[in-house]
């Protein structure tokens, strides 16, 4: 039965996706492109979380 991405691999990629979105957001709003370009690197770095922990053994089999 496959999981339909209910894993922890995908769990922790979707929510640092969310937050990075959500920093990016904030950015923008407060004119702030400091936190702006922080929200932007998270998301970078939320699809290789999800990878990484993938490999590790978090995620579909």
């Amino acid at each position: 039965m496959p999981a339909h991405g209910s894993t922890p691999a995908a769990w922790t990629a979707v929510i640092l996706a969310l937050v990075a979105f959500l920093v990016g957001g904030a950015g923008l709003i407060m004119d702030n492109w400091v936190v702006f370009w922080v929200g932007a690197g998270l998301l970078v770095v939320s699809p290789v979380a999800g990878k990484v922990l993938s490999l590790m053994g978090l995620g579909t089999r």
